[in-house]
């Protein structure tokens, strides 16, 4: 098991890079911004929980299988992609929705949380950063390397859940005050979606170091 030492200083590495901007976090803020606070945390739990999957490959070895197989990595790297691209062109076609009545269509939180852990498991760059950060704060003399990151990886999830839904609560709050009306809230659903089918075009052209 990991010593207090180790646990404190990677939860503080974790949340620095849980608010590193990304495709995760932003999607979160744009959910949060164009559907609300519970449509956030729906996300933020989808992008936190994603990574069970990620830290038992790490754990089992399978991210490394996937990272040197080109044709593994790009076949799961262009799923990802077209998925994020999916989803974007859905939120940039979706109506907006009037605080005051008007179009109700959006996503429920169930929807968005199966999006949202689908998107994560979709990414490789994400199994490329587990193998990558975990491995960096096991400690021979603490016990099974395994175990460690088993620990790490449920860690990460808390941490990364914390600060997300953070981000999430505080982007509901601003998108309450943005829409106001049908074209306000129409506006963020075009931003929004640019930005997911930006995301999902460079998780596309992304080639591994």
């Amino acid at each position: 098991m990991p010593d207090i030492q180790q646990i404190i200083l990677f939860s503080a590495a974790s949340v620095v890079l849980a608010v590193t901007p990304g495709p995760d976090i932003l999607y979160v803020i744009t959910r949060g911004m164009t559907q609300g606070r519970s449509a956030a945390l729906s996300a933020a739990a989808g992008f936190s929980l994603g990574n069970i999957a990620h830290t038992a490959f790490a754990v089992l070895g399978l991210s490394a299988i996937v990272m040197s197989s080109v044709t593994i990595f790009t076949v799961i790297k262009l799923l990802g992609a077209a998925y994020l691209i999916y989803i974007g062109w859905k939120t940039f076609t979706a109506k907006g929705a009037s605080l005051n009545g008007g179009d109700t269509k959006v996503l429920s939180p169930k929807s968005i949380f199966i999006q949202s852990i689908t998107a994560n498991m979709l990414n490789p760059k994400v199994a490329l950063f587990f193998i990558a950060f975990l491995p960096q704060f096991v400690r021979a003399e603490n016990g099974s390397a395994a175990g460690q990151m088993a620990v790490f990886g449920m860690l990460f999830i808390v941490c990364t859940f914390i600060v997300f839904g953070v981000c999430g609560i505080l982007a509901g709050f601003i998108g309450d005050y943005l829409k106001r009306n049908e074209k306000a809230g129409t506006l963020m659903n075009r931003i929004a979606g640019v930005i997911l089918m930006a995301l999902g075009l460079s998780l596309a052209l992304y080639k591994k170091a």
